[in-house]
């Protein structure tokens, strides 16, 4: 049995993620059976409405794949996608402005405390792995990977070198252009969670650092400076591949790996694996074009999540998932009552009780 180590950021969460099966496999989504129709295939004009998804710009390609999918069925239903960060997500879900909250990360104390407040209850869904992968010019022929300390010399505020010099004495003295997403983001929060959590330390934020939720923007940056170096989810440098590179990540086994599909499903791509996540409002979930969209996605999540260039959960997540929506057990698997986090594996934890009010 493989396992794969999971640092749940802005959380102190271990989770070992469990699976013995390298995919989901060829008809994995048929085996989580959805309460909607679905639509069986067919077009369907009767479903009207407007369904709001607002937060991580990574998960943001899954969800619009998503609706992509459900739209070619079910065309009169309006989708919106917002890409504002997890954090940002989070807050638009407590003030019931959205009905989906899109999540690199889980919901943190503070956000379940909102969503009390707001008398917001909701679905905890996770529906995909990422590698939070890190990328360089196509013209940088010196930096080839990079081992964790490393890599907090370039985005920690404590260290924050100037020069590529500084991190490697054998490399070029030329200034480092950092691109990183916001403190909005929850990629902002699990790569600190990585490099700067156990010293309390922040990311950089001085005049060679553009930080931004919108993850285009930082691979237009990274594209337009043959020194810079930047970060977000995996299919961002997926659809730009033929003109970044991504730098291998030295892991805990002194092995240098790339990211790629196989090395984030495998768990060799460490420590900057993770998985996704959909919040889902309760009150939103009993509008029929809610519950069918929500149903429709789970249904076919596993070829969703590949066609948006990420990796789909073991079949086992997904019905877990449906077990979450027909037993309405609302609430956060990642913390315990009295507010600690939960450690185990990923199944572990979305199998136990729920926490939310």
């Amino acid at each position: 049995m493989r396992q794969f180590m999971w640092m749940l950021a802005s959380l102190g969460v271990l989770a070992v993620v469990g699976c013995t099966q390298s995919s989901p496999g060829p008809g994995a989504s048929e085996a989580v059976d959805g309460r909607g129709t679905t639509g069986g295939g067919k077009v369907n004009t009767s479903l009207t409405g407007t369904i709001k998804i607002e937060g991580s710009s990574t998960v943001g390609p899954i969800s619009t794949k998503a609706r992509e999918k459900f739209n070619s069925q079910f065309p009169n239903v309006n989708v919106t996608i917002g890409e504002q960060g997890t954090s940002n997500g989070f807050s638009s879900f407590g003030k019931k402005e959205i009905d989906i909250s899109d999540a690199s990360r889980p919901i943190k104390a503070q956000e379940l405390t909102a969503c009390r407040d707001g008398d917001v209850d909701f679905y905890e869904l996770a529906i995909a792995y990422d590698g939070l992968t890190f990328v360089v010019h196509a013209e940088n022929d010196f930096c080839r990977q990079l081992t964790v300390e490393q890599l907090k010399k370039i985005f920690r505020k404590d260290m924050a070198a100037v020069t590529w010099r500084e991190v490697d004495e054998s490399w070029p003295d030329e200034k480092i252009s950092v691109y990183a997403p916001g403190i909005q983001s929850g990629t902002h929060d699990y790569c600190m969670e990585v490099l700067g959590k156990a010293d309390n330390v922040e990311m950089r934020a001085d005049q060679q650092t553009t930080l931004s939720e919108d993850d285009k923007q930082l691979v237009t940056g990274v594209l337009g400076d043959k020194y810079a170096i930047g970060f977000f989810g995996f299919a961002y440098y997926h659809s730009s591949k033929e003109k970044l590179r991504a730098v291998s990540i030295v892991n805990s086994q002194g092995q240098a790996i790339e990211p790629s599909l196989a090395t984030i499903e495998n768990g060799s791509y460490e420590p900057f694996s993770r998985p996704l996540f959909i919040y889902v409002n309760q009150g939103s979930y009993q509008r029929a074009e809610v519950a069918e969209f929500v149903d429709f996605f789970l249904l076919n999540a596993a070829d969703i999540v590949r066609q948006a260039s990420y990796v789909p959960l073991p079949a086992e997540i997904y019905e877990i998932n449906r077990a979450i929506l027909d037993e309405e057990r609302v609430g956060t698997h990642f913390q315990t009552a009295d507010g600690k986090a939960r450690e185990g594996t990923l199944v572990e934890i979305l199998s136990t009780p729920a926490v939310s009010r």
